[in-house]
């Protein structure tokens, strides 16, 4: 890695000469500017707003403009003359605990690597310490014109230096909160509670820049003559949603993408045994059975078998009357002499045998 600082780390009494290097690196698309027309560069020239004429940068300067407009020059020799410690050391001011320092503060990451052979052992000295102790290091330093604060970590056999913004860099979120007023429901909480349990622990290893990686096979599909079919993303539609209906959607369909089973109670028949769906109501449980519902009919071939000596009953009719009127009924047939009995009883048979005798 190509350094981009040299200085040291001032540790008490001890200084320990480093090289500044950057820990992260900008894998974002780069596009320039064209003339559409025939393809120039477009390029920005520093002109002079007075005469309109270029100026090198041999000729630019720093300028402060107070609060009335007036412009006052500041050179690159003013800046030096300033009484500045942190120029080429980088000043520890004390150890806190990392949980100590807000995360909002945190800016740019580096790495820092010991400066030469005698560097190798006072470096290992402050990396041993921070580990052993859990604590991070406050520092201040100086870079590009500026003086700046940093927090000293452990990663691996490493020293890694935070860039952070200064307490008073960091904004109030006043204003930035919902009204106060609203309530979330326990049913709600436990929803979301399963939502985040069925999403599982994120995987930072497996996450990339989706759309980096588009515009990369646009870019070579448009040079090779292949534009790409292009998929407009779905705009939100913005409307007021049934939170718990969202909720349970989420978790159903979080369920899915994990390899659960994420329908509902009374849903399942379309994919599941009858078994399954027993507990649904509804038109759900009216459903055709699947082929896993065949021991269900195995037994009811058993118990019919079991059965056969007996005739199926009788269908009712579509107007029965009540079992106290049929006695009546019967009686009076009975008195008249008809001698007709009802056709459903079994023993008619063996009255027809006698009264022929």
């Amino acid at each position: 890695m190509r350094s981009i600082w040299n200085g040291s780390v001032s540790f008490g009494l001890v200084s320990i000469p480093v090289k500044l290097m950057n820990a992260t690196e900008n894998h974002a698309i780069s596009f320039r500017q064209i003339h559409l027309s025939d393809g120039g560069r477009i390029r920005y020239r520093k002109v002079c707003e007075l005469d309109e004429e270029e100026v090198p940068a041999s000729e630019t300067v720093k300028a402060y403009e107070d609060s009335d407009g007036t412009v006052i020059p500041v050179t690159d020799e003013d800046l030096a003359s300033l009484p500045l410690p942190t120029a080429k050391t980088i000043e520890i001011e004390g150890f806190v605990p990392a949980s100590a320092i807000d995360p909002l503060q945190l800016d740019s990451a580096y790495y820092l690597s010991a400066n030469g052979v005698p560097a190798a052992k006072p470096y290992a000295l402050l990396r041993e310490a921070l580990r052993r102790s859990g604590k991070v290091a406050v520092a201040k330093y100086a870079l590009r014109g500026r003086e700046r604060l940093g927090m000293l970590r452990v990663v691996g056999d490493v020293i890694a230096m935070h860039g952070l913004l200064w307490p008073d860099e960091i904004r109030t979120p006043e204003g930035v909160a919902p009204e106060s007023g609203v309530k979330v429901r326990d049913a709600e909480l436990d929803l979301a509670d399963a939502l985040m349990d069925t999403l599982g622990d994120a995987d930072l290893d497996t996450l990339h820049d989706e759309y980096r990686e588009a515009v990369e096979e646009l870019v070579a599909a448009k040079a090779a003559g292949e534009p790409l079919a292009q998929d407009q993303a779905e705009e939100p539609e913005g409307k007021v949603i049934d939170l718990m209906a969202a909720l349970e959607s989420s978790v159903r369909a979080a369920k899915e993408s994990h390899g659960e089973d994420g329908g509902k109670e009374g849903e399942v028949a379309d994919v599941h045994p009858i078994g399954s769906g027993a507990k649904g109501t509804g038109a759900s449980s009216k459903r055709a059975p699947s082929k896993k519902a065949a021991p269900r009919r195995t037994a009811a071939r058993k118990t019919a078998a079991k059965k056969t000596s007996e005739k199926p009953p009788a269908k009712k009719p579509a107007a029965e009357k009540p079992a106290a009127e049929k006695s009546a009924a019967e009686k009076a047939t009975a008195k008249k002499g008809t001698g007709r009995k009802p056709p459903a009883k079994k023993s008619s048979g063996g009255a027809r045998k006698r009264s022929s005798a």
